[in-house]
């Protein structure tokens, strides 16, 4: 293999991918580049039976949707084999302040003018008392809070899936092999570097097997195999602001119709989940180990869960934070092994889709160039960084005093870039969204005001609305959304007749 380092890593074409490791990532992986460049590689996929994938990233975001449609894969057919349910958003149960919620959802609230976002005519209809609150003008938030969901012409719902990960990269699997990606069982004992040390030639297995390839990529997981010790790629460490360092989950039996929306639970020293899917209910408890022992997480999670526990808690240990690099020579890191912030809003699967995309329109098909390896890694922090603000504003503006961890959480200093949005919204009510950015403009406002964080002031337009104009302004938008949800069905029972999963095709 040829190599210059000024321009090129590897001069060589790139034929042979070999992907490490399966689970989700592994196999979204895998499905991406079968379906689109199978028919001009070789995939290889190495996973082992007895090593465990963390398996609980099991609530995702709209932007899935893209994916699946880029894959040409039917939503019935996922729903039904993954035993999916629908998502609007997530409830945040207590994270303001004890006994106070509110719905991060999925849609676009109210009528935005082409000077102001609509939320300044929310505050002046507020100050004005002619304002509800401001949920009460978003169909999905409304749709979610009323249990019902349907799906509406022209994409007029945003919406969501929850998932069982497991059965997903089951159904990503049968996928990819179609497509011609070879599954090769076995445990991976040692990684070759090339003769430059800073790429790698091959994987050796335990059965003696060893295997080389062009492209590598990373689906190890915390275990950064490749990316972390074998090319000795840092990791940045981010628990500064991010306290939670440990999970504990496990499922249990439904009790009762699944509901369209995650929930969000704050405890004393960080959060719950529950994720309903059609057969259980995913549960864990995210938090600080520095605030909670592995043994009283568990004890708060079984003390607060519904149903029967179908599963024994598992307790999953992570470090929030980013690899410097997640493209280092021939090794691409996607999923956990190019870092993990924590489960709060379910861009896990989001950061994996987006790593695959990137390397799609990056790929090196002709050879591999330092060029391209620094503009994946540049658009990948950039991306990472926004995402982890976004997250950091839950804990930080927050209302709650009660314990050490939330103290913590209010007192400490935050990134700069989140600060300047924070201060931006408080003294303005504007927001501004970076090109590119995930999480648009409604998900700051409705984060913001929903942790407490109200504007000084609104833009002078909303001014020049009277009483009477912006009164019917306000109530226009809230009646159409109210009569929109009222026809919506029950999301159980349109789950039920659109994807139900049947015997069949679970014993299939």
């Amino acid at each position: 293999m040829q190599t210059d380092p000024t321009t090129d890593v590897a001069s060589q074409p790139v034929q042979r991918v070999v992907i490490a490791g399966g689970g989700t990532a592994g196999w979204m992986v895998a499905a991406a580049l079968s379906k689109t460049l199978g028919k001009r590689l070789d995939i290889k996929l190495i996973e082992s039976d007895e090593i465990s994938t963390v398996g609980v990233g099991e609530a995702t975001i709209p932007t899935l949707m893209t994916f699946h449609r880029l894959l040409e894969i039917n939503e019935q057919e996922f729903m039904a084999a993954t035993q999916a349910t629908f998502k609007l958003g997530i409830s945040f149960e207590n994270w303001r302040d004890v006994g106070e919620d509110y719905i991060h959802s999925f849609g676009v609230t109210g009528k935005d003018h082409w000077t102001a976002g609509f939320q300044h005519f929310w505050l002046k209809g507020r100050e004005r008392g002619l304002a509800r609150d401001y949920g009460d003008y978003c169909m999905e938030l409304q749709a979610a809070a009323a249990h019902r969901f349907a799906h509406l012409p022209r994409g007029g719902m945003n919406y969501a899936f929850h998932m069982d990960a497991g059965l997903y990269a089951r159904y990503l699997r049968g996928f990819s092999e179609r497509f011609g990606v070879q599954r090769i069982e076995g445990k991976i004992v040692d990684v070759q570097r090339d003769a430059t040390g800073t790429s790698i030639r091959s994987l050796r297995l335990e059965s003696g097997v060893e295997l080389e390839g062009d492209l590598f990529i990373d689906c190890t997981g915390f275990r950064a195999l490749l990316i972390g010790q074998t090319l000795g790629v840092d990791y940045e460490d981010w628990s500064q602001w991010l306290h939670c360092d440990r999970a504990v989950a496990l499922q249990t039996a439904s009790v009762g119709p699944a509901v369209p929306y995650t929930r969000s639970i704050a405890r004393d020293a960080g959060w719950q989940w529950r994720i309903p899917l059609q057969h259980r209910v995913g549960n864990g408890l995210v938090y600080s180990s520095r605030h909670l022992d592995d043994d009283a997480a568990t004890r708060t999670l079984l003390s607060n869960v519904e149903g029967e526990v179908l599963t024994q808690p598992r307790v999953i240990r992570f470090q929030p934070g980013q690899r410097r690099q997640t493209w280092r020579g021939n090794c691409v890191a996607i999923g956990l092994a190019s870092g993990f912030l924590e489960p709060i809003e379910s861009t896990s699967i989001h950061l994996i889709q987006r790593g695959i995309v990137r390397l799609m329109q990056m790929f090196p098909a002709a050879g591999i160039r330092q060029v391209d390896i620094d503009e994946y890694n540049n658009q990948t922090r950039a991306e990472i960084e926004h995402i982890r603000d976004f997250i950091i504003l839950h804990y930080h503006v927050t209302n709650r005093q009660d314990t050490a961890f939330w103290r913590g959480c209010r007192e400490m200093a935050v990134p700069a870039s989140l600060r300047h949005r924070i201060e931006l919204f408080r003294e303005s009510g504007r927001v501004f969204r970076v090109p590119n950015e995930l999480f648009a403009e409604n998900s700051w406002i409705q984060v913001m005001l929903g942790q407490g964080l109200v504007p000084r002031q609104h833009h002078p337009v909303a001014d020049l609305m009277g009483d009477d104009e912006l009164s019917a302004f306000l109530g226009g938008i809230r009646s159409a959304v109210q009569a929109t949800v009222q026809r919506l069905p029950a999301h159980q029972a349109y789950v039920d007749q659109y994807c139900r999963r049947t015997e069949a095709a679970a014993a299939g």
